[in-house]
């Protein structure tokens, strides 16, 4: 078994465990590395290009934000990852730094697989596409200054819906409990295949969150008659301004993010625990 690290070095924590890491491989004789820009533990190193090949799965030290960039770049070798939380308590870690002895099951392969779907935004201006990304939790078109209304028409085949609002959500059921949330957004099994419309802080009160079937394909554009900036995200990294001729299409993404669970902390133990007493942990 070839195991690829990915420690995220400015989490609390995570270079110690890299360390432990180091005890816990050697004694089940799994090999393990780390990308060659990482100068923490007694691995091997390998470059970029490599490293995903190499590795039969990989596994995340760090936060959700840290599973989610490696998970992404992970979907295009389909390797399975596995994060360990130096983070806050997230949804996307599976085991904490105290369950480092869970590593055992890897090489008996005592582990399933969960797959989460993506979605893929792709942004066309006068009918050329400039860029195209994949998103684990969600794409966002908001405004660049704070409470600016802007208008969104939102095309669904030959059907449309506008929105006059801060800004526009459109997230995957495991974005569900990000950004969507807490814009009023519905909780979602991330396991289901589902795309959810939340507006931001709308100038209607009727406006209220969509779900949509994964089968469809949403079209985009948005506009501000104070000639406000507007800017799109993708997983919380803006990736392009919006302007009134961008089109941006959204859709399932072909490829998976497949995340490696090692023991039975469901997605709805780990709910309640973010909720516990009414309040974030």
């Amino acid at each position: 078994m070839r195991v690829g690290i990915l420690p995220n070095l400015d989490k609390r924590g995570s270079a110690e465990v890299v360390e432990k890491l180091s005890d816990i491989f050697e004694n089940e004789g799994i090999e393990a590395f780390l990308p060659e820009n990482i100068s923490v533990g007694d691995f091997k190193r390998l470059p970029e290009n490599e490293f995903y090949k190499t590795a039969g799965l990989i596994i995340t030290i760090g936060g959700d934000g840290t599973i989610i960039r490696y998970a992404k770049r992970a979907a295009y070798d389909n390797k399975p990852v596995l994060g360990i939380n130096a983070g806050r308590v997230g949804y996307l870690a599976n085991i904490e730094q105290n369950e480092l002895s869970l590593l055992s099951k890897l090489k008996s392969g005592e582990y399933f697989v969960e797959k989460r779907m993506m979605l893929s935004v792709s942004v066309c201006e006068n009918g050329k596409t400039i860029g195209e990304y994949n998103a684990l939790n969600d794409a966002v078109i908001t405004s660049g200054f704070i409470s600016r209304i802007i208008d969104i028409s939102v095309f669904l085949g030959r059907d449309s819906i506008s929105y006059r609002a801060d800004g526009l959500i459109i997230s995957t059921p495991t974005g569900s409990t990000a950004y969507s949330m807490s814009a009023g957004g519905p909780i979602i099994d991330p396991l289901t295949e589902n795309m959810c419309i939340t507006p931001i802080c709308s100038h209607s009160l009727s406006a209220k969150p969509i779900l949509l079937g994964a089968d469809n394909t949403i079209k985009l554009k948005a506009y501000s008659k104070k000639r406000t900036d507007i800017y799109l995200t993708v997983d919380g990294r803006k990736v392009a301004s919006v302007k009134p001729y961008t089109d941006i299409f959204i859709k399932k993404s072909k490829q998976t993010v497949k995340l490696i669970r090692l023991n039975d902390r469901s997605f709805y133990k780990t709910l309640s625990g973010k909720f516990k007493d009414g309040r974030s942990m």
